[in-house]
């Protein structure tokens, strides 16, 4: 504590939203000290756009900021890797067989490839390991189980398979604020069922079929409804009830829903399972929702092969609140990666300034620590959380003790300012002809030029360079810099 400071002030206790009161509300641990957080993860037929990617920077940020307030973190994803139909209701072929078949691939693979995808994208973007990745075929045998101790009071069967009655359970739909009688409109109609809102527990295979992923069961030899899985892996890792459920807002309206009702008829209570249920928006195009059945979509890999460090999406990601729309666009994304370069030059110079100095003015550390804590307390509030650690950058006091806040705030951001380059945010688009080596002889031929007051030569260097995509940045205040752009 520093000199003259007396009792420190509380913590900010931290608030969350929560979808199923649709208000904010304290987080209190099921487990004392601990949070337990489950996150619906990919379906592993193809490579995640970066529209799934902002729900992973959300959950990581959520569980960055678990970590930071003290608590033991068990944070659960899952791999969808069989049950997950094409248009997310019950009818339809299953998005993992349909691919094999149109890749004429064991779906085994296909689901090996794009889990290997999914994870290198979780990389990148800095995105922390969970301390479990449940893989869903993994789980089969559970799921059974999970499914019998439900039939008999809450289940029918079809043709088709197991079904669960909606109107069995407290409340259903409350997730979503949908209790029509018409039910969500991606729920298509199957013969037999009882309400528009019933859904697949297990889905036979039908006769005269065999699918690449099929187990016995009960009710015939079939595959799990993808709905099951994520009740059942929660359960089994995380035990009921655990503390939060993260997942993207269109899980708000069925899936979710159908994860509660499932845990409501497995506790024979009213539990959902979960007691806080997070929901980040869409990333947003001009053109609408981004989806992969639009034609070609946009994964993390095209943004560097056009020259965009990983990075500075994540940053976009933060700059917004995660309940909100954020709409991507390509001057957007090349914004955010020119603030963080600016930051990494910021942390680039304190670091310089502070080296061998000791930390001075603690309480200046836990001042400024202390507001960056109650912007994510605040449900989140990383775009203003940004703010605090920009403040600490820009000001001109203490350095070393501004260094390490501001390596403290980042913990929380994951924009990894203690390790990152400047050098490092310069990615080389793929279709870029002219070599790094060249751009720098060329600007040090221009900075002699201007230097000499030959204007004439160095405004030809210049042109040169912008035909070649390479955009030189003379009023950058942080100094001489370029890029290249492709777009």
């Amino acid at each position: 504590m520093g000199a003259g400071m007396t009792d420190a002030p509380a913590p900010t206790p931290l608030k969350l939203f929560n979808s199923l009161t649709r208000q904010l509300e304290e987080f209190q641990p099921v487990h004392p000290g601990e949070a337990r957080v489950y996150s619906c993860g990919p379906t592993v037929y193809n490579y995640p756009h970066i529209g799934n990617m902002r729900a992973y920077v959300f959950a990581d940020t959520l569980g960055r900021t678990l970590s930071f307030k003290g608590y033991k973190l068990t944070h659960v994803i899952n791999i969808t890797d069989v049950g997950h139909l094409t248009d997310d209701a019950d009818a339809g072929e299953d998005k993992m067989e349909k691919m094999a078949a149109e890749k004429a691939q064991s779906i085994w693979d296909i689901a090996r490839h794009y889990t290997e995808a999914y994870w290198a994208d979780i990389k990148a973007l800095n995105i922390r390991q969970p301390a479990h990745w449940s893989i869903a075929t993994d789980y089969v045998p559970q799921m059974i189980e999970f499914a019998k101790a439900i039939a008999d009071k809450h289940c029918y069967e079809l043709d088709g398979g197991l079904y669960f009655d909606t109107s069995t359970v407290t409340d259903y739909g409350a997730l979503a604020r949908a209790k029509t009688d018409e039910g969500e409109g991606r729920i298509e109609e199957v013969e037999g069922k009882r309400h528009a809102a019933d859904f697949a527990i297990w889905r036979k295979t039908p006769a005269g079929e065999t699918r690449q992923m099929e187990w016995d069961s009960p009710w015939g030899r079939g595959a799990p409804g993808w709905h099951l899985e994520c009740s059942v892996m929660s359960e089994a890792l995380l035990g009921f009830p655990f503390d939060i459920h993260t997942g993207g807002i269109d899980h708000r309206e069925i899936h979710h829903p159908n994860e509660i009702a499932q845990n409501q008829a497995h506790s024979c209570s009213d539990a959902s399972g979960a007691r806080i249920w997070m929901h980040n928006n869409f990333l947003i195009e001009r053109s609408g929702k981004m989806s992969k059945s639009a034609g070609e979509f946009l994964r993390l890999q095209l943004l560097i092969d056009k020259g965009y460090h990983p990075l500075a999406y994540r940053l976009m990601c933060l700059q917004a609140h995660y309940r909100s729309e954020l709409e991507f666009s390509w001057e957007g994304l090349g914004a955010a990666l020119t603030r963080l370069k600016r930051m990494v030059m910021g942390v680039e110079k304190l670091r310089a300034q502070a080296l061998g100095v000791l930390p001075e003015q603690e309480d200046v550390h836990s001042v400024v620590v202390e507001q960056f804590a109650g912007s994510l307390c605040n449900d989140l509030n990383t775009a203003r959380a940004i703010g605090h650690l920009e403040a600490s950058l820009n000001a001109t006091e203490f350095p070393a003790t501004r260094y390490a806040t501001v390596i403290e705030m980042d913990s929380v951001l994951g924009l990894n300012l203690a390790t990152l380059t400047r050098a490092d945010l310069r990615i080389r688009p793929k279709a870029a002809t002219i070599t790094e080596a060249e751009i720098e002889a060329a600007l040090a031929r221009r900075k002699e030029a201007r230097a000499a007051k030959d204007f004439a030569t160095s405004d030809k260097l210049r042109d040169e360079l912008t035909a070649a995509g390479v955009e030189v940045m003379d009023g950058d205040p942080l100094g001489w810099d370029w890029r290249l752009d492709t777009n």
